[in-house]
């Protein structure tokens, strides 16, 4: 026997659009991370790539491999064409260099603004304020694919928490930025990444924001995300034990010895690896670009002393050198980046050959 009663006259809908969504303009689809790895999925020889560089570059980190990781390439993306011609000079300098250098293509895609500004290829592929986000994925999707496919591993620095979904099966290394380093659903985004993870310093240079992301990193979270199916769920991580400090500089450079010392001794205090990844650009170049290559320098020399510590360098290099604004209207200039000043690759190639000698004077040393 039913007891429900219904009642004689149904409640209204409570009308909530006086509290909701009050600063919303518009609510857009959202393509699924199922359907783009349908649309471009993972060639077999792009999956041996990433699964075996991610093993490299973990091996650097635990001590079993003595070469440097270099992650070089523009500050940001920007063109497809542009960036595969950078792709492919890039990989004949890999080749050339891999018996001391592990190189991965800097490849990023989403740019932190202190204000405002281009945000970068996945969120304005255009360029124009259209935010095809959408397109955007997809584009960043297939230049992943198409540099893999020249042999070449990628990094990048992962920003927004929903958009690893769309590119982190292809990704071999990753970087939490320093303005997002202090974030706990950073830190808990990059314990359950498949990738090594680097944690840079704080914009004023502190470290210990950097050493108290990589202990939240190595542990187990729990936390809301996104599925691969599009659907909302909880994610449990294990945690992950690739992660490691990358030094930017802050107030003042911080890649000289004393402050690898410095480094060290605060990691060594939170019972971490002593091993660390220095950024020649951003604040340790006090942003004036043609500085990465005596900042570079200055750290070989650390290296070639026979400083085990240094794990990797991290350089900003674009097909020609300097930067430019995006102005409506007016065609941009090839190869030239559009977020930071980067060195050109003419300039890098030096840099390169320099960070291997010194790989070979600190394996004469040891």
């Amino acid at each position: 026997m039913n007891t429900h009663v219904h009642p004689a006259t149904p409640p209204s809908t409570h009308d909530s659009t006086r509290i909701d969504d009050l600063r919303i303009s518009a609510v857009r689809p959202l393509i699924t991370p199922a359907l783009l790895e349908e649309w471009l999925p993972v060639p077999e020889a792009a999956q041996r790539l990433v699964e075996h560089s991610r093993a490299a570059i973990s091996r650097v980190l635990h001590g079993a491999d003595d070469r440097l990781v270099v992650v070089v390439g523009p500050c940001s993306i920007h063109d497809h064409d542009q960036a595969m011609d950078y792709a492919r000079q890039l990989k004949a300098q890999a080749d050339a260099l891999a018996g001391e250098l592990l190189v991965v293509m800097r490849v990023y895609f989403e740019k932190p603004r202190t204000t405002v500004g281009w945000k970068g290829y996945i969120n304005d592929p255009h360029m124009d304020g259209s935010f095809a986000i959408n397109e955007g994925l997809e584009m960043a999707r297939k230049l992943l694919l198409d540099v893999l496919d020249l042999g070449l591993p990628v990094g990048t620095e992962f920003l927004d928490l929903l958009s690893p979904q769309f590119i982190s099966d292809l990704v071999s290394w990753g970087a939490i930025g320093a303005r997002t380093t202090e974030s706990q659903s950073h830190r808990q985004l990059a314990s359950g990444l498949s990738c090594p993870v680097g944690f840079k310093n704080g914009t004023d240079g502190g470290v210990k924001v950097a050493t108290d992301a990589i202990q939240a990193a190595q542990s187990a979270h729990a936390f809301m995300g996104m599925t691969k199916m599009g659907q909302s769920a909880i994610f449990e991580t294990r945690g992950n034990h690739d992660c490691h400090v990358i030094l930017r500089g802050g107030k003042q450079p911080n890649y000289f010895k004393a402050d690898v010392d410095a480094t060290c001794g605060q990691l060594r205090a939170a019972g971490l690896r002593e091993q660390l990844m220095i950024d020649v650009s951003h604040a340790n170049s006090s942003k004036q670009h043609q500085r990465q290559i005596s900042v570079a320098a200055d750290v070989a020399s650390q290296v070639a002393a026979g400083d085990a510590r240094i794990m990797g360098v991290m350089i900003e290099s674009h097909l020609h050198e300097g930067r430019q604004d995006i102005v409506p209207g007016q065609s941009l200039k090839h190869g030239v980046s559009v977020t930071d000043a980067c060195i050109s690759f003419e300039q890098t190639v030096p840099v390169l050959q320099g960070l291997a000698a010194a790989v070979r004077a600190r394996r004469a040393a040891a």
